[in-house]
Formats: structure tokens, C-alpha cells, sequence
């Protein structure tokens, strides 16, 4: 498995974010997080990537022990949170050449990923020049420079208008194919459009973990409502 979660609970003060949370997603697999707002997506998210540490329970990536390995793990996953952190003063292509050599990849991959998603127009720019919608391309730019094994994304078409939407799901969709993608949303058409698996989360608790086949021909908005009101 490239994920595996196992009995993750996580409380801020008296407040229980995370309640014995099981899953796990296998390599290949693009899973879309579902829950309303403060069910728990970001904390599960940061959980797997090791900038949160659980109360309970333990995250593997590739079968390596988050806990244990945190360098390790970190190695192998791309992340965009879901609020995408740069350095607005500096160029896109600066920030990205930062980005590869923190990772120790080559420069090449900068040109890659700039022409990916779809950088190129706004490229002399600074990125506090850029729209939401641009910044969020550097962001999942930075986020697969390294060629990670798994990505994280938490909102990633959260400002794109609807021309670009097409072309993340797209990117987001063809990456998918040799890598594990979990991402958050709270557009039920981008589940549907690129997801292989759904998984929805209420108030810590897993609600509903579904393959898209299964649930083909149903209203996944209306689903999701009768499980989270």
C-alpha cells in the first residue's frame, strides 16, 4: 500500500479532530477527501505527511513508518496544502529553481512542470503578481518538481476559473496513473470526473468509503449530504 492509516485519532485540547480513522490507497489510485468544513481533511492530510503527529495510531508511506522515518516519507510525498505558502516576492521561475534545488533535482524538471500546468503566460511575473488561480499552478508545480510517489493535495482547484479546472483535473488525472493522489475538495463534479475512489469524513469519523463504480449512476452530492447532516 502507498498509504495506510491505522486507528489515527488526533484531539486539539478537548476537541476530537480525528477518531479512529482506518484506510489505506494503493499505488495508482486517485481518492477524493470529502467532508464539510472542520471534519478533520487538513488534520488527516498533515497527519500523512508528518507535520502533525497523532495522538494515536500509525501512518505508513510506502510501508515505511511516518513516526519512524519522517525524512524518508517526506522524501517520497508532494504536497500542496490548502494554504499554498510562497514566497510572493520572488519570480515563478526563481521560486521554482528554490524549490528543485531544496530537492536536489535537476533544472530540467523546472521547464517540465512550468509547461504542465500551464505557467508560461505568466511567467515574467512575480507570484504576488499572479491571480489564485496561477498561484496554486506554482504551488502544485513545487509540489511534483521531485517526482514524488505520492501527492497530497488539500483544495488544489480552489481559484481556478473554468478553463483551468479542465486542465488541472486532466494533469491531476494523468499523474494519477503511476502515482497515489489523495485530495480534498468540495466540488463533487471534480470526483466524479477524475477519481477512482471516494472517501468521506464527518466530524473525525470515516462515513463513507466508496469505489466510483460502486456508486455510478447515483447523486454523489446527495450522498454526501445524508451522511454529513
Amino acid at each position: 500500500m502507498s498509504i495506510s492509516l491505522q486507528n489515527i485519532s488526533k484531539n486539539y485540547g478537548s476537541q476530537k479532530a480525528l477518531d479512529n480513522i482506518n484506510f489505506s490507497i494503493e499505488k495508482g489510485q486517485i481518492v477524493g477527501f470529502l467532508g464539510p468544513n472542520g471534519a478533520g481533511k487538513s488534520t488527516t492530510m498533515k497527519i500523512i505527511n508528518g507535520y502533525l503527529n497523532p495522538d494515536a495510531g500509525e501512518v505508513q508511506v510506502n510501508n515505511v513508518s511516518v513516526a519512524e522515518n519522517p525524512m524518508s516519507t517526506k522524501a517520497m510525498i508532494g504536497y500542496l496544502p490548502e494554504h499554498n505558502p510562497l514566497y510572493l516576492d520572488m519570480y515563478i521561475k526563481e521560486y521554482l529553481l528554490f524549490c528543485a534545488k531544496v530537492h536536489k533535482v535537476s533544472k530540467a524538471s523546472v521547464k517540465i512542470f512550468i509547461d504542465k500546468v500551464g505557467l508560461k503566460p505568466e511567467i515574467s511575473k512575480r507570484i504576488k503578481e499572479l491571480s489564485k488561480g496561477y498561484r496554486q499552478r506554482v504551488g502544485l508545480a513545487a509540489a511534483m518538481l521531485h517526482n514524488p510517489e505520492v501527492l497530497i493535495l488539500d483544495e488544489p482547484t480552489t481559484g481556478l476559473d473554468p478553463n483551468q479546472l479542465v486542465e488541472i483535473r486532466n494533469l491531476i488525472k494523468e499523474v494519477g496513473k503511476d502515482k497515489t493522489v489523495l485530495f480534498s475538495t468540495h466540488i463533487m463534479q471534480e470526483v466524479e470526473a477524475i477519481c477512482d475512489r471516494v472517501i468521506i469524513l464527518n466530524k473525525g469519523k470515516i462515513v463513507a468509503d466508496r469505489l466510483m463504480d460502486e456508486i455510478k449512476g447515483k447523486n454523489l452530492e446527495e450522498m454526501f449530504r445524508s451522511l454529513t447532516n
